[in-house]
């Protein structure tokens, strides 16, 4: 995929609003108005906008508990995002998803799963369905280093290969799960090896901080996938700055391991790649951050100015046998 100006100016845009949603995630939870918990994603914002930029608009993601990034680099109405993380009547599903749930299935985001690694094997359920559909249409299902670690994981690959789904399985590789350092039971390479165990040919590891490099790696998965040639695995090397989530005091990392990677910035570095190559200047650079954070103001504003959910209605979309 050739990187023109538009397409720079594309995905810089989508880092900086993912930042700063993230930013103001955080300001909003300090300041009372947000309940319950969250998970962030600052610091992985190359491996959100370079996977799904290899996606057509009808294609489909499935994402994890730190989904927020996946949500903007997939298309959504940031106030209807930032309204559904509100717990919103206007949000996209209602005010019920909040911040781990919010979905937009018309536009190609069927959410996220609860349970760690439990939107794998839902990725081959929706894979199969793709498969019977013969539309052509891929599914990228993203999950963490602790998810691969699960026999969900295992299971899954297993049944992806036999029933040659389309789908790209993305493992965002943090460094840690919740506390526990990837470090002391694996590799990302040695993630990305299982799927050539499985039977799924081109996985890979990539630096996920190099948007190009992980656009590379799952553009080849994704027209593999479209073609006809089965799932792939990529283990996107990443690292999350913030903890687990709010409730993380983060006593288990140094404060030298943080700055190293915060050195490694992806959106710095995609950055000052596009200025090198002459497709942005810096004013330019400059000009989109500014758009990126206003555009996360403006849906700040609109979700909090945004209706609450009617407690008559508490009931609605609720199911039980």
């Amino acid at each position: 995929m050739t990187l023109t100006k538009e397409k720079a100016e594309q995905y810089l845009l989508q880092m900086y609003q993912i930042r700063a949603f993230e930013e103001q995630a955080e300001k909003s939870y300090m300041a009372g108005k947000i309940h319950g918990t969250m998970h962030l994603s600052i610091g992985q914002e190359a491996s959100a906008v370079g996977s799904i930029s290899t996606l057509e608009p009808t294609d489909f993601i499935i994402g994890h508990h730190r989904g927020h990034g996946l949500c903007i680099a997939k298309g959504a109405d940031l106030n209807l995002m930032m309204a559904e993380f509100y717990g919103k009547e206007n949000g996209y599903c209602r005010g019920r998803g909040g911040s781990m749930h919010i979905a937009d299935v018309d536009g190609g985001n069927l959410g996220a799963n609860g349970v760690v690694g439990g939107g794998i094997p839902l990725a081959v359920g929706v894979g199969i369905g793709l498969k019977m559909q013969a539309e052509n249409k891929v599914l990228l299902a993203f999950f963490g280093d602790g998810a691969a670690s699960t026999g969900a994981f295992h299971e899954s690959m297993i049944l992806a290969v036999l029933y040659q789904v389309p789908v790209v399985f993305i493992c965002e590789n943090n460094q840690y799960a919740m506390s526990f350092s990837a470090n002391d039971w694996t590799t990302s390479k040695k993630i990305a090896a299982h799927g050539e165990i499985y039977g799924m040919p081109g996985s890979t590891s990539t630096d996920g901080n190099d948007l190009l490099e992980v656009q590379k790696a799952v553009e080849a998965a994704v027209k593999r996938a479209r073609e006809g040639g089965g799932p792939s695995l990529i283990v996107n090397d990443t690292y999350r700055w913030r903890g687990h989530s709010k409730s993380d005091r983060n006593r288990y990392r140094t404060k030298e391991e943080i700055e190293k990677w915060k050195k490694k910035d992806p959106i710095l570095r995609f950055q000052k790649q596009c200025i090198g190559e002459k497709l942005l200047s810096e004013k330019e650079a400059e000009k989109i951050k500014d758009q990126g954070y206003a555009d996360i103001e403006s849906a700040r504003l609109f979700a909090e100015a945004s209706p609450e959910p009617d407690v008559a209605a508490l009931e609605e979309g609720v199911y039980a046998p």
